[in-house]
């Protein structure tokens, strides 16, 4: 075997590693998110909450209790919204039903889609927070310039921990891109 054979030989055996490589890193990053998801579902971190509608429990208020529930909302820096919580907290009893709404204003002349993105801190406490109905579960169509207030529905499980007196609930608004239909 000569030394360009042998050259060639390390070469083809180099680009399959290289490939296999990549290959393995396509697949770990693919499976990532599914992976972060259950790994936080299982230590209860994250503070991501459910994004179907609660079904009304039959609770019994915890009137001896009171839960402070902070509202905040978040665009990214350069997004072409206004959005923000109409209250910034309200003080709760645990297995009551609190409303809240949160205003957004399309700040271009042009339409766009909107999608709310939760989130609770202290994570432990986003599998307490049962929300009944939320502008978070579908994507908010907004005309030009257009505002509105979007509600928020919601019950602290009393089996919320003694100890989490206070609860974060948090909203990333993003634009959900227009996709263009070709016309055929």
């Amino acid at each position: 075997m000569t030394v360009n054979d042998r050259n060639t030989s390390a070469n083809r055996t180099l680009i399959v590693k290289l490939a296999a490589m990549a290959c393995g890193m396509f697949a770990f990053g693919f499976l990532l998110v599914p992976l972060y998801d259950v790994l936080c579902d299982l230590a209860g971190l994250g503070g991501k909450t459910d994004t179907t509608p609660a079904i009304l429990e039959t609770y019994s208020p915890d009137e001896n209790r009171i839960v402070t529930v902070e509202f905040v909302a978040n665009v990214n820096e350069y997004a072409p919204w206004e959005f923000r919580p109409t209250v910034a907290a309200i003080e709760v009893h645990p297995g009551e039903l609190y409303d809240a709404t949160f205003y957004a204003r399309n700040l271009t002349s042009r339409a766009l889609t909107g999608q709310a993105v939760p989130s609770v801190a202290p994570g432990l406490a986003a599998k307490y927070f049962r929300k009944t109905e939320c502008f978070c579960f579908t994507s908010q169509e907004f005309s030009a310039e257009e505002a509105k207030e979007m509600p928020l529905r919601f019950i602290v499980d009393p089996d919320l921990p003694k100890h989490i007196d206070r609860l974060t609930l948090s909203y990333t608004f993003f634009v959900i891109p227009q996709v263009a239909m070709i016309a055929e």
